[in-house]
């Protein structure tokens, strides 16, 4: 996939504020008009390539995120379009890539800097917990920290240990840090795009086996409203979503399991089930009033995640859902996550992911009445 933009001007890392938001405004225009089949992995580099013209302070760097575009690609043609001093190939070493945004941010930049995969991001964890996350309480507010921390998360590629890590949980626990993690297209884009523009530091959580699904979105108009600014255009952080409605029970999930989630309640309604599915979008800030509001309604629940159960954000979820819902609740909370081991070899991770069929199992578990 290319960018949509391509100057001389931007090449060499020049262009001005005004210039850059012309030339991302008639790159909108010229999108194809009305919906069209879009990858998550297209919307994210959509993103990336709208976030830097927009503001020339912000930068992207990584290990390959430079001529070869990412393991994944989201940062393709990037480095063709600003210039290796707005997009750059880094050594491999997490830590000094996280250190080096630190300093970055505190100087007045935006970095958004990539981790390749989500268990190369250990190395720099120290960093994380200790500077990214704390640098705005430490200074009492007056330094803030904008960088964006991109994380490709979760199984469902075939990948070995190293490569299939779900770590929201470690950033999640640690004060001081946003976690935003999309499942749609449409909030690929949104959801990047506010994150860059957040002043505080934001671990976003990319599912990576999510990168090539397909929506039907009108990329063209969905760009345009975000630059004007229209609510159409944006999602306001801490807010979930309801991905589906439904009446007898409410499936929670977030990145990579809602589709999965979808999936068992379109299985449900073919055996005359209503299911509710919440996306909760981004882990912290986390939308306590949207979820309640469907397990109040439904007095049924199931958590679904693809990380370790032990606590787990899914955890929290089932924590905080029971302190507020208690009276509500016809059956206990139920959680349908990966098991408590090592992520295991290729193929055998369709046993350790949730699967529609565990995540009805546990919908039949929740004390039906005959």
């Amino acid at each position: 996939m290319s960018p949509s933009i391509t100057t001389s001007s931007e090449a060499n890392g020049n262009v001005s504020a005004a210039t850059a938001r012309a030339a991302a405004s008639a790159a909108a225009s010229a999108e194809a008009a009305g919906p069209q089949p879009v990858t998550l992995a297209k919307s994210l580099n959509t993103a990336l390539v709208d976030a830097m013209q927009a503001d020339p302070s912000v930068l992207v760097f990584g290990e390959d995120v430079g001529t070869l575009g990412g393991v994944f690609r989201i940062t393709d043609g990037l480095t063709a379009t600003f210039g290796e001093q707005r997009c750059f190939d880094t050594p491999l070493a997490e830590s000094g890539i996280v250190g080096m945004a630190v300093g970055m941010a505190i100087n007045g930049m935006r970095p958004v800097i990539e981790m390749q995969f989500d268990a190369f991001a250990y190395p720099a964890f120290e960093q994380i917990v200790s500077h990214v996350a704390k640098m705005h309480n430490r200074t009492r507010g007056a330094v803030k920290l904008p960088m964006v921390i991109r994380v490709p998360y979760g199984g469902g590629i075939g990948g070995v240990e190293h490569h299939c890590d779900s770590s929201e949980a470690y950033y999640a626990h640690t004060a001081g840090l946003k976690v935003f993690t999309p499942a749609t297209v449409t909030d690929g884009y949104r959801m990047l795009r506010e994150a860059i523009d957040s002043d505080d530091p934001v671990v976003f959580m990319e599912p990576k086996k999510l990168y090539w699904s397909k929506d039907l979105v009108d990329l063209a108009a969905l760009r345009s409203s975000y630059m004007e600014g229209t609510t159409a255009g944006r999602t306001t952080e801490g807010r979930a979503a309801v991905a589906r409605p439904g009446t007898d029970a409410t499936l929670i999930a977030y990145g990579p399991s809602v589709p999965t989630a979808l999936a068992a309640a379109e299985a449900a309604a073919l055996e005359g089930r209503s299911l509710e599915v919440i996306d909760v979008r981004t882990i912290v800030p986390f939308d306590d009033a949207t979820v309640c509001e469907s397990v109040r309604k439904t007095g049924r629940a199931v958590v679904i995640a693809e990380a370790h159960g032990f606590a787990s954000v899914s955890s929290e979820i089932v924590a905080r859902v029971q302190e507020r819902c208690f009276h509500y609740l016809a059956a206990p909370i139920r959680r349908v996550t990966g098991f408590d081991i090592p992520y295991p070899a290729p193929k055998l991770e369709k046993y350790y992911l949730p699967g529609v069929d565990r995540i009805l199992d546990a919908v039949d578990d929740l004390q039906w009445e005959n």
